[in-house]
């Protein structure tokens, strides 16, 4: 077609008079200099599912699922996991997938649907504004660990430990947990050839060499989070080299993003199932997957388990926190979205499932290593990818080499992930505010503008206390803010938009309606579970300042419930500033006014100040624009809307161009002309002319 232009998923056309309005909410929007923008969408579906799929699968499933799989039963967790994925994270998954697509915006101003609770998709964009901030402080971790294993020995292995901890741990490890504390001293003492005298050390305090790199060599961590400290320099370095990626990747939105995940997204399983093929030859290995998925169903009747599950299905899918609304507004208006909202979620659990092969097979060479039960080699969080894992690899041959494949692997996951995290949120301002951030060089610079921030405002969590900061918001942040945001998304489509409504959308773009499945899980099943699930949770809530371990002061427990506070405020905020804006005040004061039977009791008073007067141009700047009694012409035009304008006539009433004492009446006057009547009047027309009996109300 003449004067148009197609490029790497944008279209720019010439305006004409067929241009949408600005603020239209459908696909073209209006750019820089007067051009119309057509909004980007995916290059091949497969890089919207490779996006997607990268998205959901991150560090999470390397170490929190298999975590959780030991802490609640082993195989016996894939129950109650399996009964949360069908039933809560593909229904809300499909339904987030769904509006997003039709909506074909950021997941702010996608709301239109009920504008009332656009709250809901700020509060999803705060909480991913939290996750990128300490998303990206784990990204610099691996980074840093990807350039040390790059070494002829490893730094974290036992041959170059000159510690009494680690060289006690190594004697340990060999003789196992039989082995007479008083004999290790001495054995110890005879072998320790660096010179120092451990003969006086403590068994119970022995740590790994892995250990004790980590806490104390990249993270340098103090005692407490009291106890900030110094922002560590070589994290710091990676954590800008981090963020750098992160923007050069989003430098051009989704058109580059698509491009990146098919390294960023296939490679991680590449090098997964190496891993697997490697770890599985290692003895002990059959131990820990035995372990992994050996039930215990006794657990299934603990509410802890279903508990976790559901959390872990909402933090794996990474439901509720407006990235699955923002990346699927990219796709074509008739993209299959059912069928992505089955696959999807299948192929994030699965991996979850496979990685937890490659993690047990891990923790089974460990436990044969030492000589003690699995169940005691077994962490959740980094200290599995930072502490349990490296160790394993610095006892394999060729340590380095394994090493570094293993920190690709974890460098790959969470950066596939924090694309589309922070992309979600360039996206949602953009499209929230086009005018100040639409067209290429706003809204390159917006994007600029949010890495320096994100990346400045993670400087805490780099300092010798950040690691309690990291952990604080990881574990406040992914429960009760996401939690309430799925269930305002399920209640507020699917009873105040109405279900049957968001059929018709599905329909419109794939031309049949969503399953009943669907339907039964969005209106009835997950918003229940859900509310079962934050009850629950409230109800075993331990508060941080009954760790003994931790030591966290009130302080920090004040700032976990900040971090839950903060964007679920989001939600009745907007709805009470959307609302008292659109006229609810004014409603609501006129709602609490008080009846006529209640004032015309002053009638009764002997004070004459009480009585009512007749109203005139000075006791009523209304009665200004009109006549007075006296007067037999009304004025033909008036300000205000379609000419009318509203007035009190208390005890009087208009008639024909008079007013007529009368019990009492508030309207609106309107000239010549006007169809509209005053509010409780019969059979008269007050500007002189008789018009049929009606009643109209005010």
């Amino acid at each position: 077609m003449d004067g148009t232009e197609k490029s790497a998923g944008t279209l720019a056309v010439q305006p004409s008079d067929k241009s949408p309005p600005k603020d239209s909410c459908g696909d073209v929007e209006k750019g820089e200099g007067g051009e119309v923008e057509v909004r980007a969408v995916w290059g091949r579906q497969l890089e919207f599912i490779l996006t997607m799929v990268g998205y959901a699968v991150g560090l999470g499933n390397v170490w929190r699922f298999p975590y959780l799989c030991y802490k609640n039963g082993g195989g016996a967790f894939l129950v109650p996991y399996v009964i949360c994925l069908v039933l809560l994270g593909i229904p809300v998954f499909g339904l987030e997938v769904s509006f997003g697509q039709f909506g074909g915006r950021g997941p702010i101003s996608i709301w239109g649907l009920t504008p009332t609770f656009k709250g809901v998709g700020y509060a999803a964009v705060m909480v991913t504004v939290i996750v990128a901030i300490y998303y990206t402080v784990i990204i610099s971790w691996a980074l840093y660990y990807l350039v040390m294993s790059m070494a002829a020995v490893l730094p974290w292995s036992q041959e170059l430990c000159t510690d009494c901890r680690c060289i006690v741990y190594g004697y340990g490890r060999s003789e196992g947990v039989n082995a007479n504390a008083t004999a290790l001293m001495n054995v110890t003492a005879a072998v320790n050839s660096t010179g120092l005298n451990c003969s006086a050390f403590n068994s119970s305090d022995a740590l790994s060499p892995s250990e004790i790199y980590f806490y104390e060599n990249v993270l340098k961590r103090s005692s407490s989070i009291a106890e900030p400290g110094d922002v560590q320099i070589h994290l710091l370095i990676a954590h800008v080299i981090g963020w750098a990626v992160v923007l050069l990747v989003l430098s051009k939105g989704i058109q580059s993003l698509g491009k990146v995940v098919y390294v960023t997204a296939i490679f991680p399983y590449i090098l997964l199932t190496v891993m697997l093929v490697r770890v599985a030859m290692l003895e002990g290995a059959y131990d820990g997957i035995i372990f992994y998925l050996k039930p215990d169903w006794s657990k299934l009747s603990d509410a802890n388990v279903w508990s976790d599950a559901a959390v872990q299905i909402f933090f794996s899918l990474s439901a509720c926190q407006g990235g699955l609304i923002a990346l699927s507004s990219y796709n074509k208006f008739d993209n299959n979205v059912l069928r992505d909202s089955l696959m999807v979620p299948i192929i994030n659990c699965a991996t979850s499932i496979y990685a937890g092969f490659v993690v047990f097979s891990v923790l089974g060479y460990m436990a044969n290593l030492r000589g003690v039960p699995v169940a005691n080699v077994t962490q959740g969080g980094p200290g599995l990818a930072f502490v349990v894992y490296p160790e394993a690899v610095s006892q394999m041959p060729l340590s380095p080499v394994w090493a570094i494949l293993f920190f690709i692997m974890v460098v790959m996951l969470g950066f596939s992930t924090a694309f589309s995290v922070v992309e979600t949120i360039m996206t949602s301002f953009i499209d929230e505010f086009p005018e100040q951030l639409g067209g290429k060089k706003r809204s390159f610079y917006f994007r600029i503008f949010v890495v320096v921030v994100c990346c400045f405002l993670g400087l805490p969590m780099l300092t010798q206390g950040g690691s309690y900061l990291l952990d604080l918001v990881d574990n406040y942040v992914v429960g009760f803010p996401t939690l309430f945001v799925g269930f305002f998304e399920l209640i507020v489509i699917a009873w105040i938009y109405g279900h049957k409504e968001f059929s018709k959308d599905v329909k419109a773009m794939i031309k049949r309606g969503p399953y009943k499945y669907f339907i039964v899980c969005w209106v009835f099943v997950s918003p229940v579970m859900l509310l079962g699930v934050i009850i629950f949770k409230a109800y075993q809530y331990v508060p941080l300042t009954a760790n003994t371990t931790t030591h966290y002061p009130v302080w920090a427990e004040v700032l976990g419930w900040g971090v839950i506070i903060f964007p679920i405020s989001f939600i009745p905020g907007w709805f009470y500033y959307y609302s008292c804006k659109g006229g609810l005040w004014t409603k609501m004061k006129e709602l609490h006014q008080p009846l006529d039977s209640w004032t015309s009791r002053r009638q009764l008073s002997n004070d004459p100040e009480m009585r009512p007067k007749t109203p005139t141009s000075e006791t009523s700047p209304e009665m200004s624009m009109i006549s007075t009694p006296g007067d037999t012409h009304l004025p033909d035009q008036l300000p205000g809307s379609h000419g009318s304008l509203p007035i009190k006539l208390p005890r009087y009433h208009q008639e024909a161009g008079d007013l007529i004492q009368d019990s009492g009446v508030q309207g609106v006057y309107t000239p010549r002309g006007n169809p509209e009547r005053f509010a409780g009047y019969e059979n008269r027309a007050y500007d002189g002319e008789p018009v049929e009996e009606q009643k109209t109300e005010f």
